[in-house]
């Protein structure tokens, strides 16, 4: 699953003590597990492999350059949803023949910085975003390759707000309306629609959506194949589940087994965009406890770290295994089933922002705990400091990269300088 592992009553990511880490750095911190990262991508890479995958690690999960240069090298191509992850992704090395631009209202501006880089793909969520790329490729002299994202109208099973492929969601094309497109594809100039593109969802732990999907899709690709629209890639977008506290979620390769009989059937090339899948259990939030309060019909544990660090808690009411970094046990989803504990004090993990949702787990039997304890906050290397911000003034995390037996900071804290920096002088 991942390298964070309890040898001798200390968590470790990889060969490092993450206390050690903590020490240096100080809390709250986002550590990542370079090992775990690669080894994931290699996983997805080997299970699809058949389908020669080009696979598009999606940036929005974890953007750090350090962990896009790992990725880079090892030939991972990048999804991208905005001009500011188009930049992120080519100063970190990626290839721009390995990148797709997604999202639903891109600007023009990103448009033509994404045209002028070479991307592989845009795709598209609508008849007037194509007609605007073509008419924004033209005046570049150049054509842009495309794919139509459509709606397949699946239900994936997985919490409302990351759920993508419904009939009611945002994002995509019906099928419909995508056949009326694609038929009329070749008159616009400046485009080449050469793929479908789907995403369903995020940490899907089923594989019958994405068959489900899949089939429709294809049905899709051999009813609307032309010279016009050649229709030669179909992009799975991402959303593979993780381990949070069960071990509900498949092995890529249970994935691959159903879906790749499909893809080979209708002769297209894959590209998947996988982030949480890479990198969710490859990284750990540490936060250290500054007060312990009781009252009448609670017991708090005051940490340094808040929602504004990792807001999955109160967005998703995401269940994010908490324990503390020196315990002589495992943490229970990580334990065996029956793994017996003695001891344990049930307790609200919450945080210093001044809001009633400002809470990292909750009604939560853990050890007992002291003021400048260290605690873990795992499976948040994916949508945790990506999403963090700086409410009630707070400056963001640091986040530091495991590679072996030795670390390095990968982004420094942020200072109270870093917060008015943009308006300073004005």
């Amino acid at each position: 699953m991942d390298y964070f592992e309890y040898k001798g009553g200390e968590l470790h990511c990889e060969g490092v003590p993450v206390a050690t880490i903590a020490a240096e750095h100080g809390t709250p911190l986002y550590v990542y597990s370079s090992r775990t990262i690669l080894e994931h991508y290699a996983r997805l890479a080997e299970a699809f492999a058949a389908a020669d995958p080009l696979i598009c690690f999606s940036v929005k999960s974890c953007a750090n350059l350090a962990v896009l240069r790992l990725l880079a090298g090892a030939g991972s191509g990048f999804d991208v949803v905005s001009g500011g992850e188009l930049y992120r992704a080519m100063k970190a090395g990626g290839d721009p023949a390995k990148i797709v631009f997604a999202g639903v209202a891109k600007g023009d501006d990103e448009i033509v910085e994404a045209l002028r880089a070479g991307i592989a793909f845009f795709n598209v969520e609508s008849a007037a975003e194509l007609e605007n790329i073509s008419r924004l490729a033209a005046a570049e002299g150049v054509k842009a390759r495309v794919a139509l994202r459509v709606n397949p109208d699946v239900d994936p099973q997985t919490h409302k707000y990351i759920t993508t492929g419904k009939a009611e969601n945002k994002f995509g094309i019906d099928l419909e309306a995508a056949g009326r497109i694609a038929r009329d594809a070749g008159g616009l100039g400046a485009v080449s629609l050469e793929g479908v593109h789907m995403h369903i969802g995020s940490q899907i732990t089923l594989v019958e959506p994405y068959v489900e999907a899949l089939e429709k899709v294809v049905a899709f690709v051999k009813k609307h194949r032309s010279e016009a629209a050649p229709l030669t890639h179909v992009n799975i977008g991402g959303g593979f589940g993780i381990f949070y506290k069960e071990h509900e979620a498949k092995p890529p390769a249970e994935f691959a087994d159903r879906m790749l009989p499909i893809l080979e059937a209708a002769g297209v090339r894959l590209i998947m965009e996988p982030g949480r899948f890479i990198v969710g259990n490859a990284g750990v939030m540490l936060t250290t406890v500054r007060y312990v309060k009781e009252t009448g019909a609670k017991r708090f544990l005051l940490v340094d770290a808040g929602m504004n660090d990792l807001v999955r808690p109160t967005l998703y009411d995401a269940f994010h295994e908490t324990w503390p970094v020196a315990a002589d046990v495992p943490p229970p989803s990580r334990s065996e089933p029956d793994a017996e504990y003695a001891g344990l004090e049930e307790a609200d993990v919450v945080g210093p922002v001044c809001e009633s949702g400002d809470f990292l787990a909750k009604a939560r039997p853990l050890p007992g705990l002291e003021r400048g304890d260290v605690l873990a906050v795992f499976s948040a290397g994916a949508y945790g400091f990506t999403m963090s911000s700086n409410y009630n003034a707070r400056p963001r995390a640091a986040e530091v990269l495991v590679e072996g037996d030795s670390f390095r900071l990968v982004r420094r804290r942020e200072t109270y300088e870093d917060l008015v920096a943009p308006e300073d002088g004005n």
